[in-house]
């Protein structure tokens, strides 16, 4: 990939130092990875792409830092937010902080996973009530095929 198409993705840095500060990508298609040393990479997604960034950090004393986020990447979007490690910004259709909630989404997307059905492919609204929902410490409405066909059927549709 060429320096321009390069400085054109959403990048993501990851660092990953066992037990201290662990951040990763749980779902996502990468367009672009570079390794900047063993404990530290960086990743890039086109524009349009769905992906879920993860972070998790500890201290003596347990875990600090414990958050999902599910982005849309860059491209035309321009309601974009700053996410520390995320340049360019990028569009949040999922954001959650505190254990218990990025446990039950990462439980959410092996439940979609199960289905057979990709985590990026799925409707961006479900991924909003999904936000909405576990905010609020309620239970997420389940996604099912029926409603992931409805999503392509409607997509297809639409410009």
């Amino acid at each position: 990939m060429s320096a321009s198409g390069i400085a054109a993705l959403t990048n993501v840095a990851l660092i990953w130092d066992e037990g201290r500060i662990e951040q990763w990508i749980r779902f996502g298609q990468v367009a672009h990875e570079r390794v900047v040393d063993r404990h530290r990479r960086i990743v890039g997604f086109t524009g349009g792409s769905v992906f879920a960034y993860v972070r998790w950090q500890a201290n003596a004393y347990g875990t600090v830092v414990s958050r999902i986020d599910i982005l849309r990447a860059g491209g035309e979007c321009t309601e974009r937010v700053e996410i520390p490690g995320v340049t360019l910004g990028a569009h949040s259709l999922l954001r959650l902080s505190g254990w218990s909630k990025v446990e039950a989404a990462l439980q959410i997307i092996d439940g979609i996973e199960a289905l057979g059905i990709a985590p990026e492919r799925v409707c961006p609204d479900h991924w909003r009530q999904v936000h909405n929902r576990l905010s609020l410490g309620r239970a997420s409405e389940p996604y099912t095929r029926d409603r992931h066909r409805a999503w392509l059927l409607r997509r297809a549709v639409t410009p």
